[in-house]
């Protein structure tokens, strides 16, 4: 997961530019996030998404997870 983007791991995966909004609660929070995203390719076991526009809320939650979860080299 990026702010761009995510991975989504899915035996049956959407078409190729299918529009579909990602549903998600993410640590910290209470509340759901509706993501609104494409997906952009396809494979075997799951499908590549491409975010819409964010908020400053989701742009900020995702990426606060993501430089959490990411080793900083030292």
């Amino acid at each position: 997961m990026s702010v761009g983007g995510m991975f989504v791991e899915t035996e049956t995966a959407l078409p190729f530019g299918a529009d579909v909004v990602v549903q998600l609660v993410l640590p910290g929070y209470k509340d759901p996030f509706l993501l609104p995203a494409v997906v952009r390719w396809t494979r075997q076991d799951g499908m590549g998404l491409q975010f819409g526009l964010l908020g400053a809320r989701e742009t900020h939650a995702i990426t606060e997870i993501v430089r959490k979860s990411v080793p900083i080299p030292t």
